[in-house]
């Protein structure tokens, strides 16, 4: 009897061995399976992985390695165009399936294209898989056929949907190859910094499945109970901090989907709450499905003669957490340190440089892709639209965050700005937010020297704000 020919799993942003469509069909298949990663930055476009994404796929993409080789297997590294590599693959190994979860970035969809008919081609059978959301935008449309442009419909309609399948785990075994092709070695695939800045980042995550897996079983065990009033509080573990693991699909949608759902019985306006924001990163997807030119271009064609400011230097200072105001600074040194920033602050760092300073949404988002962790094409571009004001059910632009009214809400200790905003440590909580207004005497007292120790405010805010509203007055001509 002919032994079936092999099947090439090929690994993209699904970095994980449970719930894995494209894994469980070729185990059930009994044919063998060779695990593949195809490194090739230009299949992203303009959005190839910024430095703090590199980082973390080196050491997921390690992990996923030591899971397989604990199953049988290990996994394949190559590096060049995604198609022609997959076809000399199938050639070299007889592989007569190629498998692989599809991705909703633009770039990722032509090449998605593309792969199918190289394969078609040369005589392999190309099966693509959802899995990376939990449903098929291209399915999800409006009462007009439409794609949709507000979240609370789109809520409504994904609530109405069945639910999706339960996750299934990861194989207990899986079946090789007599003989596997060569690989690369994965330090050679220049992941990793040249110089060492990612201590932050490696005493903050554990990228991989297990890793995903850890972090969702500490939310559930401590913050998930205050979640609908925590997940806006950067002071307090709050939230999940699941989004690099989502993002890397170390951990699939539908597993947090279940999670949440298997707590609702205990923890109703937490699961309710988190389920939302679930659809939040849905909802982001389904936008640049649907809208790919939004990854660039503001989604409201009138943003698109916006007066933005050239302005390096004030640009320089948010990037660097300069800027004077302590609930951005932290945030900007928060995301240096760690890759990562808390939700709520990135919202008041956006509104800030958008519109404090009139500096382009595309600047930050560009920024962030490089700095965070979960760097989400589709999240990144919806979050920062949506401060900007020029996106799909965005925040109106004349929605300017104070820095010092938010600061004083969801910090009113001041224990997140004093946490990475050291030179202030010790200055009085009532002036925490607002150092400027401190007495001389309080500040002697701090050991702090406002323009020495911390900078002087960049811009002032109530300025910033009227020149921002006549920014938005000129639009409107």
């Amino acid at each position: 009897m002919t032994a079936p020919a092999p099947i090439l799993i090929w690994f993209r942003r699904d970095l994980r061995l449970a719930d894995h469509g494209p894994i469980a069909d070729a185990v059930a298949s009994g044919a063998p399976m060779i695990p593949v990663y195809i490194h090739a930055p230009e299949a992203d476009g303009d959005w190839a992985p910024g430095a703090a994404s590199r980082w973390w796929l080196h050491h997921s993409l390690q992990r996923l390695d030591a899971d397989l080789r604990g199953r049988g297997s290990r996994l394949i590294l190559r590096q060049g165009p995604s198609a022609d590599t997959l076809v000399e693959l199938a050639r070299e190994t007889g592989a007569a399936s190629v498998y692989w979860h599809r991705r909703v970035e633009p770039a990722a969809i032509q090449l998605d294209a593309a792969v199918t008919r190289s394969l078609r081609n040369a005589g392999v059978d190309p099966r693509s898989y959802g899995g990376a959301l939990l449903q098929d935008p291209a399915l999800l449309r409006n009462k007009s056929g439409g794609p949709y442009k507000v979240f609370t419909p789109f809520y409504n309609h994904l609530l109405t949907l069945p639910p999706p399948p339960a996750p299934a785990p990861a194989p207990a075994r899986i079946h090789s190859p007599s003989r596997m092709p060569p690989s690369m070695k994965l330090g050679n695939l220049g992941l990793l910094p040249t110089f060492d800045w990612a201590g932050g980042l490696r005493e903050a995550w554990t990228p991989g499945e297990a890793g995903a897996h850890q972090a969702l079983q500490k939310f559930l065990r401590g913050p998930a109970a205050q979640y609908p009033t925590d997940r806006d509080r950067p002071d307090r573990q709050g939230t999940s901090a699941l989004s690099p693991h989502l993002h890397f699909g170390e951990i699939s949608p539908t597993t947090v989907w279940h999670t949440a759902h298997n707590t609702s019985a205990s923890m109703p306006q937490a699961a309710t709450s988190w389920l939302r924001q679930l659809a939040w990163r849905e909802f982001s997807s389904h936008l640049l499905f649907h809208f790919p030119e939004s990854a660039s271009a503001p989604l409201r064609p009138q943003f698109q003669s916006f007066p933005w400011r050239e302005d390096p230097g004030r640009l320089q200072a948010w990037r660097d957490g300069s800027t004077g105001y302590p609930i951005v600074d932290a945030g900007m040194r928060e995301l240096w340190v760690t890759g990562w920033m808390h939700n709520r602050v990135r919202m008041i760092a956006a509104s800030f440089l958008v519109k404090d300073l009139l500096v382009s949404w595309l600047e930050g988002a560009r920024w962030f892709w490089d700095t965070l962790v979960d760097a989400d094409l589709a999240n990144n571009t919806m979050g920062w639209q949506w401060t900007a004001g020029c996106g799909a059910d965005a925040a109106p632009f004349f929605r300017i965050f104070n820095p010092v009214s938010q600061g004083r809400k969801f910090d009113p200790d001041g224990a997140y700005v004093r946490t990475w905003l050291p030179a202030l440590r010790d200055v009085p909580t009532p002036y925490i937010h607002e150092p400027w207004k401190a007495p001389p005497a309080a500040l002697q007292q701090a050991g702090l020297q406002l323009g020495n120790h911390y900078p002087e405010r960049i811009v002032h805010h109530h300025i910033a704000r009227m020149r921002a509203m006549d920014a938005l007055h000129s639009l409107r001509g």
